[in-house]
């Protein structure tokens, strides 16, 4: 089944993640890279670009971080209070309902991070779009899909344009404006998950 990242798209998935369970959303944890490739980097202001159920942006929240987290599905931002109402950090996200095609913020981020986003426009587009929010000497962190032959096989068939390679991601930034400090294809097994899924990592820094 072929279909696009629209908003319908992303509010039926929601709610059918919604209905399964808000608890299970709850013990989700974050995505591994967040955790490897920030753990190094001091605390400021952060944008979650595409941020789901918000595991991600609490995390970041819990460590310090002032964060915004943006998502276009209202019942994922619903999921996300959810489960940041039970943790410590309640009231210390600011969660955006908005389409990351559009949506402008206002300040530039010293983190912005984007973890299997996929917004209804061409995904390279969409990495140079949201690395424009980054502050001079700020971070891009970048995990992505890498869509291989057998990704059809249980019936998930994004587009095209959704499928990219860490060379056409690294080939975007342009080197005399960002250093590039991680570059990676990682593949990455998940209880539960049939297949493994094939990553691609890229950290980068601005240019002051």
């Amino acid at each position: 089944m072929t279909h696009a990242f629209d908003k319908d798209y992303w509010d039926q998935h929601w709610h059918r993640r919604h209905g399964d369970s808000s608890t299970a959303m709850a013990g989700k944890p974050p995505n591994p890279y967040l955790i490897q490739e920030t753990g190094d980097l001091a605390v400021g202001s952060a944008l979650d670009a595409g941020c789901g159920a918000g595991a991600e942006a609490i995390w970041l929240a819990a460590r310090g971080w002032q964060v915004t987290a943006v998502d276009i599905a209202p019942e994922a931002l619903a999921l996300a209070a959810e489960r940041a109402a039970t943790s410590a950090t309640a009231g210390e996200v600011r969660w955006v309902e908005a389409d990351l095609t559009v949506w402008e913020p206002e300040v530039r981020f010293d983190l912005v991070t984007t973890h299997y986003a996929h917004p209804a426009m061409p995904q390279l587009a969409f990495y140079d779009r949201i690395s424009a929010w980054v502050a001079p000497g700020g971070t891009l962190l970048i995990v992505g899909h890498l869509h291989t032959p057998t990704a059809g096989e249980h019936g998930h068939h994004p587009p095209a344009e959704a499928s990219v390679t860490l060379v056409d991601i690294t080939a975007g930034l342009d080197r005399t404006r960002w250093e590039i400090t991680t570059a990676e294809e990682q593949l990455r097994t998940v209880p539960g998950r049939p297949v493994p899924l094939h990553d691609v990592v890229v950290r980068a820094t601005r240019r002051a």
